[in-house]
């Protein structure tokens, strides 16, 4: 179980730890920051029990009515408040082809690209622990999408999805990737294992994808959401490859990302046309929604980047628990 991180989260946590304690109310959700980390340590761990769960906390946890109640609230605030910043007009084709237009130099807002040109060994390892919240699920939150598609959607984010996990073969599935990288970086591949020390803006993050694979009403901005992810994928596991060959971090750091660039290459295209498309041939009223979630995920990864290129620029930690350099 994590750490608390304000009153939200620590309800949670000790409801699930010990079966007792008055959950918060609305009033608590209402004036939590929407953004903020106890909010969104509150509904990680909410969400965790749709994935591995955890130790000593019962299976049917997952479906307690009370425990449900407050994460609708909590996700009711989320939603909300992203939908007021990551508000988009643009048709979804123009959001589609914005994503793939690569800038011809670097603008200084890009974590890839910093980590590329200057990024040292010791951001790498703060990068892959805070991505490990989601690499080690990788993937997983997307799948909820599929029995909500049809016809060539649902083809194709199969098709997609099966890449993901392997192709049939364990060791290469994705998350085992990550978790071989991690071996390299020296550190602790544990599924969960640094998520006391994630920064409030990492959270959010992987929330969102929980938030949206979890809804049928949401369906659409899963898929703009997977898209955003596929279409930036290629040239940005490119840099981080490179970035890991210029450290020196490993053979399997470095397949991790060089795996990324020739898989999400293709995927771009398939994702674009088959499941986008084909989503929008369906149900053309979810248009809107398809740019939500584009629009959502850029929002919330330029407050991530922000926040680690203020302090990686600055010679600090960008986290919560920054790693010992010597042990994982």
């Amino acid at each position: 179980m994590p750490r608390p991180r304000g009153e939200l989260s620590a309800g949670v946590i000790t409801a699930l730890r010990t079966g007792r304690g008055d959950l918060p109310g609305a009033d608590e959700v209402a004036g939590a920051d929407p953004f903020g980390e106890d909010l969104h340590l509150a509904l990680y761990t909410l969400y965790e029990l749709h994935y591995r769960g955890f130790a000593l906390v019962a299976d049917d946890r997952e479906w307690d009515a009370n425990l449900l109640g407050l994460r609708a609230a909590l996700e009711e605030r989320f939603h909300t408040a992203l939908r007021a910043h990551a508000h988009d007009g643009r048709p979804v084709d123009a959001a589609l082809a914005a994503l793939v237009v690569e800038p011809t130099r670097d603008d200084g807002n890009s974590v890839s690209h910093f980590l590329r040109a200057r990024g040292e060994l010791w951001q790498l390892r703060e990068y892959a622990a805070m991505r490990s919240l989601y690499h080690l699920k990788e993937a997983d939150p997307h799948a909820w999408v599929i029995p909500r598609l049809r016809g060539r959607a649902k083809a194709a984010m199969v098709a997609i999805e099966f890449d993901e996990f392997g192709a049939g073969r364990a060791e290469d599935i994705h998350a085992r990737l990550f978790a071989d990288l991690m071996v390299d970086l020296d550190l602790d591949p544990s599924y969960g294992r640094y998520l006391d020390a994630a920064p409030a803006a990492m959270l959010p993050t992987v929330n969102l994808m929980s938030l949206l694979g979890l809804h049928r009403g949401l369906r659409g901005a899963l898929v703009g959401h997977f898209a955003c992810l596929e279409v930036t994928s290629s040239p940005g596991s490119r840099r981080l490859a490179q970035a890991m060959r210029r450290t020196g971090a490993g053979p399997a750091a470095e397949r991790f990302y060089d795996e990324h660039v020739e898989a999400d290459a293709v995927h771009e295209q398939v994702v674009r046309r088959d499941v986008v498309g084909g989503l929008l041939a369906d149900e053309p009223h979810l248009a809107t929604d398809v740019v939500f979630g584009i629009a959502a995920t850029e929002f919330l990864e330029g407050r991530l980047g922000d926040h680690l290129l203020t302090a990686w620029r600055a010679g600090r930690s960008a986290l919560r628990i920054p790693l010992d350099s010597s042990s994982t």
